[in-house]
């Protein structure tokens, strides 16, 4: 198999993975995930490292404030940009459904772990 075929691959038995394991969407767990990995990072730039619209993101992020699981704020840096905290709801949702992906894998946690990370990191070269 050729590496964009593997690279295809992979990035389908992830969304499927996702899929799975949570109900709602993949945007949502992203959302989360990118505004904890990512705290003081505008929103313009977490769009653009999510690689979707702003309407897409505009409206799944008011739905996750509504429900309490962020914050939109302005930055403490620069009071122009709109950054996202997430709440305590936000953390227990996001760490609930990594530790319920990471019970699908049939591995030790750090074997989990220096597995993704060298996934993380090829895939930061390259993009």
């Amino acid at each position: 198999m050729k590496t964009a075929e593997k690279i295809l691959e992979i990035e389908s038995l992830l969304e499927n993975l996702i899929k799975k394991n949570r109900e709602g969407s993949i945007l949502r767990m992203k959302i989360l995930f990118f505004s904890h990995l990512y705290q003081d990072l505008s929103i313009s730039m977490i769009i653009e490292k999510l690689g979707i619209k702003k309407t897409n993101f505009a409206l799944m992020s008011a739905a996750l404030e509504k429900e309490g699981c962020l914050v939109i704020k302005k930055s403490n840096m620069d009071r122009r940009c709109r950054v996202i905290e997430l709440t305590e709801k936000g953390r227990k949702e996001l760490d609930n459904y990594l530790t319920e992906v990471g019970n699908n894998f049939g591995a030790t946690p750090i074997e989990i772990e220096q597995n993704l990370d060298s996934l993380s990191r090829f895939l930061n070269k390259i993009i």
